[in-house]
């Protein structure tokens, strides 16, 4: 069947370079590194079955990010965990690139990364999973409703409150380390 092999190389060519942001996600989700690709392969396999109803002019990243929460959310962990969300535990999706950086750049950005994913753990689900969503997947506020199942004022609501409890919890405290 030709129309199947084309069907699965276009599918191929839109998820192949999502693959690292599915699985930072997932990760964030399950905040466990095997149960992750487990999310992920499983979403994979459920969106290429599926991609026949995925309409071409339609937002792709959107459909499959709503495929893997909706796996993960299904998912043992998913049932029985009312976190949802999480940042990975790798430095390197937040380093900006610097020529050589010293020991002394390098221990900054790693205390500035520590104190941003203590301040995630901080918020709650629902705000936490629209602000990655929004800032570091970069998916629109009409997606991230489609794929939270939650009205677009809703998803903005959240990020604003995301936004401005993540300022609070990273300004720095009277008394404490400037």
């Amino acid at each position: 069947m030709p129309s199947t092999n084309v069907q699965s190389a276009t599918f191929e060519e839109l998820a192949l370079p999502l693959l690292v942001s599915l699985y930072n996600h997932a990760y964030w989700l399950a905040r466990d590194r095997a149960e992750a690709e487990d999310i992920v392969q499983e979403s994979l396999s459920k969106a290429l079955r599926a991609f026949a109803s995925f309409q071409p002019d339609t937002n792709f990243k959107a459909w499959i990010f709503c495929i893997l929460r909706n796996t993960f959310l299904t998912s043992r962990t998913g049932i029985a965990t009312s976190r949802t969300v999480f940042l990975e535990d790798h430095a390197t999706a937040w380093d900006v690139p610097a020529a050589d950086p010293g020991p002394e750049e390098i221990v900054i950005r790693l205390d500035d990364l520590a104190a941003l994913q203590a301040a995630l753990d901080k918020l709650p689900p629902p705000l936490r999973e629209a602000l990655l969503l929004c800032d570091i997947e970069e998916i629109k506020y009409k997606d991230i409703a489609t794929i939270l199942g939650v009205p677009i004022g809703t998803v903005m609501s959240r990020i604003a409150r995301a936004r401005l409890a993540l300022r609070q919890l990273l300004r720095p405290q009277p008394g404490g380390p400037q």
